[in-house]
């Protein structure tokens, strides 16, 4: 969707249908356990006037004001210092029931500026959701209302995102994906099995994402997207279950290893003589 105005901001809105109650979408999209199991590590004081804080680790969070608290069915949150110099971005999201146990969440990210200065930071927002989306409709047929534990490792390539796609899909060994395949990761890499569940591949981003079987049970996204003009290399993997803690205390260090020494975010200084 364009980014839309009025004399006061300018916005972005989705709408999405979800598996769900919308006490269900609630806890999934307004307590820090919920959004933690399927975005990032989150903490949010449940009232009006409230903090919440997104924490996307390496130092960086982004926190915000609770303005609106009317479970299950609104929530707004205002952040100031997103981004250094940027107007103030307000995020609504409601929850509607419909028929057969499902819920329409429409999320609207605005603005507060009549400055089209911002405009592509608003369509990043835009374009960023939908992977997270599909991550927590996952979530809620699969895993809803399990405990859960996240991690994410990132690194830069060279070249396009579509060269680095090609890159890591085939060291992770899920190149060529079909949705409903079954696949693990090679001798060289930690390991990751599970079932193909998404496919996404575009000018953007290229996206693959996995319904985890082993080392726990869970969800990983792998992909690659253009950003501050390099090809970044991403993977995200949420553990479910009593274990999930466990499960990921153990991974995450061995993900980020590899991928400091596959991708590493900035190349070696060379050796002066």
């Amino acid at each position: 969707m364009p980014v839309k105005n009025d004399a006061e901001k300018r916005w972005v809105e989705l709408d999405v249908v979800f598996p769900g109650t919308p006490e269900q979408l609630w806890h999934a999209m307004a307590t820090g356990p919920g959004i933690s199991a399927w975005f990032t590590t989150t903490t949010v004081d449940a009232q009006e006037g409230g903090a919440i804080a997104f924490d996307f680790g390496g130092g960086a969070v982004s926190r915000g004001t609770i303005t609106a608290w009317q479970p299950p069915a609104r929530l707004c949150y205002e952040e100031r210092e997103w981004k250094s110099d940027a107007p103030p971005v307000a995020t609504e999201i409601t929850i509607r029931a419909r028929s057969g146990d499902t819920c329409v969440v429409r999320m609207v990210h605005s603005l507060f500026t009549t400055e089209d200065t911002w405009d592509d930071e608003l369509e990043g927002f835009e374009a960023g959701w939908p992977g997270f989306f599909e991550v927590l409709r996952a979530y809620l047929q699969h895993f809803a209302g399990q405990k859960a534990a996240a991690f994410r490792a990132s690194g830069v390539a060279l070249g396009t995102h579509h060269d680095a796609w090609r890159e890591v899909s085939l060291a992770l060994g899920v190149s060529g994906p079909n949705v409903g395949e079954h696949r693990t990761t090679p001798v060289d890499a930690p390991t990751l099995t599970g079932t193909v569940e998404r496919v996404q591949q575009g000018a953007k981003t290229c996206e693959v994402m996995l319904r985890l079987d082993h080392p726990a049970p869970g969800i990983a996204e792998i992909g690659t997207y253009s950003w501050g003009g390099k090809a970044r290399t991403t993977l995200s993997v949420y553990f479910y279950g009593d274990g999930a803690s466990e499960a990921a205390a153990e991974a995450e260090p061995q993900w980020r290893a590899w991928m400091a020494k596959r991708f590493p975010e900035s190349e070696p200084e060379s050796s002066q003589t």
